[in-house]
């Protein structure tokens, strides 16, 4: 039985050069940006700079194959940021890895949580 006290994170980051390309900081900024529908206002949701949350984006578009994250075309809300599809298909695919991380690993994590000190 896992102590009380215990918490279990699956850090998954994949790097492309020198980048990381997408890791659990950059998912929550997605996830973020598209209940917000700003990068200001999901930087300020993670309590992060809008500078940072801007280069982690300009970071995730030029890494993968097409943006995740675009400008809205201005109009009733005065533009915006949303998530392009690709962008919804890189949450999805990297919380469905961890939950199955999650699930396959869950003997071996509850033995070794089981080790620590309760």
């Amino acid at each position: 039985m896992r102590p009380a006290n215990a918490a279990v994170q699956f850090r998954l980051r994949i790097t492309q050069g020198d980048d990381i390309a997408i890791g659990p900081g950059k998912i929550d900024l997605l996830e973020a940006i598209a209940r917000t529908g700003s990068i200001t206002a999901g930087a300020k949701v993670l309590g992060m700079s809008y500078r940072r949350a801007w280069l982690l984006v300009d970071t995730m578009n030029r890494c993968f194959s097409m943006p995740v994250v675009e400008a809205e075309a201005e109009g009733s809300r005065g533009g915006g940021t949303q998530l392009t599809p690709l962008g919804k298909r890189v949450i999805r695919l990297y919380r469905s890895i961890e939950a199955k991380a999650a699930k396959a690993g869950a003997a071996d994590l509850a033995t070794l949580t089981g080790l620590l000190v309760p």
